[in-house]
């Protein structure tokens, strides 16, 4: 679907994406489940080296990379049209998460010698990478709560802890890892990000996460991962100490949009499979489910919350591109929530549609409810985000909730320290 935000550039793009998708990627999900998720691999791959022949690959990355130089705003468009293939199309293309997260950390930020080193296999697809972040000990949605540490001894860090749902490190090369190297310094001062070789003696996956009892392997995974005095190099750091908050935003701003196209293009499947159930299922002779007003309202809403969706997000994009995603946290939370929300939405009622066949992997709407479930937990909470955006909003009324918030957390430590002394 063409928009406001669909350039000359793109669209050439988009329409060789799309037949791509239907034609080779699509035909596979009959025989996709996680049982046999092993033997589809090798097939994926090899639909991967037809990507790069017919020059395809690495739509997100720069012209001198290899890519096609597109924004923020026009690859949103095609990671839409590759979610039609809602578990194939971003491998595929090489522009799955965290992959594409990490690709795009490493080429603003990382050292020249660790460009050569990971970034540059990376973004040819000859290995992948994974995001070490958060920790079963804490809550995910207070990141500065962090217990695993890189010690720096001589021209190493030592690195210790216990990170899960770090997505994909089956197979991975290399993990990005965040670790608190300040412990005195403020909270959102305190964590550095280092890249850590997942064949570093220490470095162990302890299991892939079931997810609704799936727990997958390979990219298809989140693992547990326990680091025991892994030794990297001082200069396996990402610009330096103190700065993985800071580098975590970078990475999470445009992440945040990969996230909400991919699951606008999920809805799309979703919406497609419903039109096609109530279509063709006969409920009573010569009756169509489609001709239920009930069933009507769900492919109305359904467009429209879609449609909503797309240029919510694309305008986001578009702000990022021009102005800087420190601009535009506000709208980065906004979309996460609504989309994710609208999204689960849709998948619900598809499934709803299909009764009890929606619910089996008969169809592919029940895998794309297990893996996506979690939308409205990654990346940060539903309920994180609008605290957020709401708080941000009430500061221009002359609310300013953090502030207070903070005072209030001073004013219960002096009570505290009073207290103790008396």
């Amino acid at each position: 679907m063409d928009t406001i935000f669909t350039t000359e550039r793109v669209r050439p793009l988009l329409a060789r994406v799309r037949d791509f998708v239907e034609t080779e990627l699509i035909p596979l999900e009959a025989d996709f489940s996680h049982q046999n998720l092993g033997k589809i691999i090798p097939v994926l791959d090899q639909k991967r080296e037809a990507v790069k022949a017919a020059g395809l690959w690495g739509l997100a990355l720069s012209k001198s990379d290899g890519g096609h130089g597109l924004t923020l705003c026009e690859f949103g468009q095609i990671s839409e049209a590759l979610a039609h293939a809602p578990f194939f199309g971003h491998y595929v293309f090489g522009c799955q998460a965290p992959d594409i997260g990490n690709t795009e950390l490493l080429h603003k930020f990382a050292s020249p010698e660790l460009k050569e080193r990971y970034l540059k296999p990376l973004m040819a697809g000859e290995i992948r990478s994974c995001f070490s972040m958060t920790e079963p000990e804490f809550a995910g949605s207070n990141p500065t709560r962090m217990a695993t540490t890189a010690v720096r001894e001589g021209d190493e860090y030592v690195i210790n802890g216990r990170k899960w749902f770090t997505s994909s490190a089956d197979g991975a090369a290399f993990a990005v890892v965040m670790a608190v190297t300040n412990p005195d310094a403020a909270p959102h001062q305190r964590a550095s990000m280092i890249i850590v070789p997942t064949d570093t003696p220490g470095f162990k996956i302890e299991r892939n996460i079931p997810v609704f009892g799936e727990a997958g392997e390979g990219w298809f995974s989140h693992s547990e991962v326990t680091y025991t005095d892994c030794r990297v190099p001082v200069s396996n750091i990402i610009v330096g100490e103190g700065m993985g908050f800071k580098l975590a935003q970078e990475r999470l701003g445009p992440g945040r949009v990969h996230h909400c196209m991919r699951w606008i293009g999920n809805a799309e499947k979703a919406l497609d499979l419903l039109c096609q159930r109530a279509a063709s299922r006969e409920i009573e002779d010569g009756v169509m489910l489609g001709e239920k007003q009930f069933i009507q309202d769900f492919i109305a809403e359904s467009r429209a919350e879609i449609d909503a969706c797309r240029l919510y997000v694309l305008n986001t994009a578009h702000m990022i591109d021009t102005v800087g995603v420190s601009n535009v946290r506000d709208a980065v939370s906004g979309i996460k929530f609504y989309v994710a929300n609208a999204f689960l939405r849709i998948l619900d009622r598809a499934i709803q549609v299909h009764g009890a066949l929606g619910v089996t992997d008969d169809v592919v709407l029940s895998a794309m409810y297990r893996h996506e479930r979690g939308a409205r937990i990654w990346d940060g909470a539903d309920e994180v985000h609008k605290q957020n955006l709401a708080a941000s909003i009430l500061k221009k009324y002359g609310l300013d909730i953090k502030q207070k918030a903070k005072e209030i957390r001073q004013f219960r430590q002096m009570m505290a320290g009073e207290l103790g002394n008396g």
